[in-house]
């Protein structure tokens, strides 16, 4: 933990830089852009029927949208309102009536000719529902009904045939810990969270490198850094706010690179709508881009390392803080033999790069004083994930780049809420402030007054899984609650997903709105429980922000759905019916007295007790982990990891193919239309030279396909490393393989190689034999 406190919010320069114009047309007339006041206009027209709770939300609340921390339109980094679409277009589910009765109890098939987005724009869940086996509709039910029955089905089941998993939307500190809480007090630890398929690699490679499991900067520490690195990660789109940041840096001479198979236009250019000099005439954002193969990121850190050595052996400390590696890091040897021994032939193919780029970028680090790292899920979502951000710890501790002013280690959240979930325990392998294991398993059960089942418990996607066992396996999953999500979108295979929902016993959606996987059969039961959003919940509730400021989001005066429950609540509620017999001990008077206990049961957390009204906030940790260099391992030293290369041959015609996100929030599609790049969502994004191979022009229609599913879509061309395909998420994950799992994170494995040709080509020659013959050819020719 660091001794130095966060300084707050700085001040924008007033003067104009016409250095970092895209354009002198006023508001990028003519270019392909978001339009932010047009949506801006929609945003108020959607919530005309609710505008003064819309305002109240705005300038009251925690944003629950991106993990930038944004409390009502202020934030700890910059001085000055921030706002951006990703929140307006959230700003709906808050405010949105009821689902009309003669919708919500029609009968089920008509509910499912309707998509999630569809779905969502009906209204708000009203009251609890059921819909039986065989059920041709929704009824409804009361919560002591609902709460008794899912009770009841817990009773006869053994507890590693319960599974629990909670989202990232909008979901508090408070719920987190009253759900881990619960699901331990009913013996299971089946329990996992969305951070399972975006994060979960970088808590895991950050705790074995350098003992920390979250962002060991702040974003104050980009303005004024030397290079702030963006890997994987298309911040400018996915968190809209951090523009303003990318702008402040660069108004004090950042060097911005973003390292990512497509040159994303979103970090190429940005127009930055509460900045007027942006706002009228954009701002350049990136200073180079670094266009790495899908899953060639290990090699291209590699290359780095590797020019770094051979500077070494030219000129001691030209490229390494030999301080900083005597002082505060293991494994220097071990590493440098371990790179040394590769080829450039070798990181050339696999990184897609050449040995010359590669060195480019070593030699503008190494010049460096300073530098933040900054990834996301295009490192995290691989099944060698954890490996990914290992390396990227290895750059920043052979720089000394860790524990100081302007540098640091970032994994940027996308969701409000979840880098809160795991550290509140709702995670199979952690407890409230620890692992599940060691000292911290004993001290929760004195915190909690009760043991806890010592079984490991399983992943979401191993839970799924689970509901496809026998009947009569112990670890046969027949309960499965969730709050909100929606695994037909988010997981590979969709069918396969499909078939696993309706596998299940009883299956329980405590969510605010419906969505398709609400609407999927189970052998007996499917609940439907309507939950109140943050802003709603009695007694306010806290997120912890992407560099671990915990805010405290106020209860808003406005309408509310009168069944409406806070999640917290529900759990303790569920849980004493269970076990009424010991329910003192999992249950709260209210939000203070559950805040009280998160103080206690998670050290880190020491002060959320004292957060009660808007605008209280703290970080824990300090303003930089890991300070001066040192890190809470066991020794207090960072461990320099040497991994593997993956390898990946892609022969002509073939590709390996990765998703991206749109404008969108996690799987809610809020346009068909793509505003940085005007694709749609079934767009193929591939690069020019590899259509010409193939005779596919812009537009043409296409057909990607593997053994795992077929995508149909139109081809858009776009400036991407050959080789490389980008389809839109979640309509692109027909195409990715089930069951592939990262080894020490779990995260599922999210790219795939393929095979692209022209529809016409595809349907002409199209029968059982081309077809499996081309996909042998992909599996014998694609090593991973």
């Amino acid at each position: 933990m660091g001794k130095t406190k966060h300084s707050g919010p700085i001040k924008l320069p007033g003067r104009l830089d016409p250095k970092l114009w895209v354009s002198k047309v006023p508001f990028g007339l003519g270019k392909i852009k978001p339009h932010h006041i047009r949506d801006t206009v929609k945003v108020m027209a959607e919530n005309k029927d609710n505008l003064p709770y819309a305002f109240r939300i705005l300038t009251q609340g925690v944003c629950d949208g991106c993990a930038l921390g944004v409390s009502g339109l202020y934030d700890q980094t910059l001085d000055g309102p921030h706002l951006c679409t990703t929140r307006l277009n959230l700003l709906r589910l808050n405010t949105m009536p009821a689902i009309k009765q003669e919708i919500l109890h029609a009968d089920i098939d008509e509910l499912r000719r309707m998509d999630s987005t569809q779905l969502r724009k009906l209204g708000r869940l009203p009251y609890p529902l059921i819909r039986r086996h065989g059920d041709r509709r929704f009824s409804r039910i009361t919560w002591d009904e609902a709460l008794d029955m899912i009770a009841g089905k817990i009773r006869q089941i053994d507890p590693k045939q319960l599974a629990f998993y909670l989202t990232a939307r909008g979901i508090t500190n408070e719920s987190y810990y009253a759900a881990a809480k619960a699901a331990r007090y009913l013996g299971t630890n089946n329990i996992d969270n969305a951070s399972r398929i975006c994060h979960s690699p970088s808590k895991t490679a950050l705790k074995r490198s350098v003992g920390i499991g979250a962002s060991s900067c702040n974003y104050k520490d980009w303005i004024g850094t030397d290079v702030l690195v963006f890997w994987g990660s298309v911040a400018a789109n996915n968190q809209p706010v951090s523009t303003k940041y990318m702008y402040a840096a660069k108004r004090r001479g950042t060097k911005i690179i973003v390292i990512n198979p497509y040159r994303e236009p979103a970090m190429d250019g940005y127009w930055v709508p509460s900045i007027p000099e942006s706002a009228l005439f954009g701002t350049k954002i990136a200073d180079d881009f670094y266009q790495v193969n899908i899953g060639g990121d290990i090699a291209f850190m590699h290359g780095v390392m590797k020019h770094w050595f051979e500077m070494e052996r030219a000129q001691p400390g030209s490229a390494v803080d030999h301080a900083f590696v005597q002082g505060h890091v293991n494994g220097y040897d071990s590493l440098r033999s371990h790179i040394e021994q590769q080829s450039w032939a070798q990181l050339e193919r696999s990184s897609g790069l050449t040995q010359a780029r590669m060195s480019e970028f070593a030699r503008l680090l190494a010049g460096a004083k300073s530098a933040v790292f900054v990834w996301s899920m295009g490192l995290t979502q691989h099944r060698f994930g954890t490996d990914n951000i290992s390396q990227v710890a290895n750059l920043a501790l052979l720089r000394g780049f860790l524990g100081r002013e302007h540098c640091g280690l970032m994994p940027i959240r996308g969701h409000s809420g979840v880098q809160g979930s795991g550290e509140m325990g709702a995670d199979p392998f952690s407890l409230p402030g620890g692992e599940f294991k060691g000292d911290d398993i004993p001290r929760i059960e004195k915190a909690w007054g009760f043991p806890l089942p010592k079984w490991q418990g399983d992943i979401v996607g191993v839970t799924l899984e689970n509901a496809l066992l026998p009947y009569d396996h112990e670890r046969k999953l027949k309960l499965f609650y969730t709050s909100g999500g929606n695994f037909l979108e988010t997981m590979p295979e969709p069918e396969f997903v499909r078939s696993c929902l309706e596998s299940v016993d009883i299956r329980v959606h405590q969510d605010i709105v419906l969505n398709t996987s609400t609407l999927v059969d189970a052998r007996e039961t499917v609940l439907v429980l309507p939950a109140m959003t943050r802003y709603e919940q009695p007694g306010g509730g806290t997120s912890t922000s992407t560099e671990r400021m915990v805010y405290f989001s106020p209860e808003i005066d406005g309408p509310r759905m009168p069944e409406a429950r806070p999640e917290w609540q529900i759990y303790g509620d569920l849980a004493a019916r269970v076990y009424p017999k010991r329910k003192e001990l999992v249950t709260f008077k209210d939000a203070y007295a559950l805040r009280e206990e998160m103080a206690v049961a998670a050290p880190n957390y020491e002060g959320v007790q004292h957060l009660r009204k808007k605008g209280d906030v703290f970080q824990w940790g300090g303003a930089w982990l890991c300070e001066d260099g040192s890190c809470p391992t066991p020794d207090g030293r960072g461990n320099l990891i040497a991994v593997e290369l993956p390898e990946l041959r892609k022969p002509e015609g073939h590709f390996y193919v990765t998703t991206r996100r749109g404008k969108q929030f996690n799987s809610m599609i809020y346009s068909v239309t793509d505003p940085f790049n005007a694709a749609d969502r079934f767009d193929v994004l591939l690069c020019r030279e590899d259509a010409a191979k193939l005779n596919i022009a812009q537009g043409d229609a296409v057909v990607a396909y593997n053994k795992y599913g077929t995508f149909h879509g139109r081809a858009k061309l776009v400036d991407i490393a050959s080789g490389n395909l980008e389809l839109y998420w979640p309509e692109g994950n027909v195409l990715l393989p089930k069951g592939i799992y990262e080894p020490h994170a779990g995260i599922p494995e999210y790219n795939a190689a393929v095979i692209l040709e022209k529809a016409e080509t595809y349907f002409a020659l199209k029968d059982k034999r081309y077809v499996e013959k081309r996909i042998d050819e992909l599996e014998t020719e694609v090593i991973g």
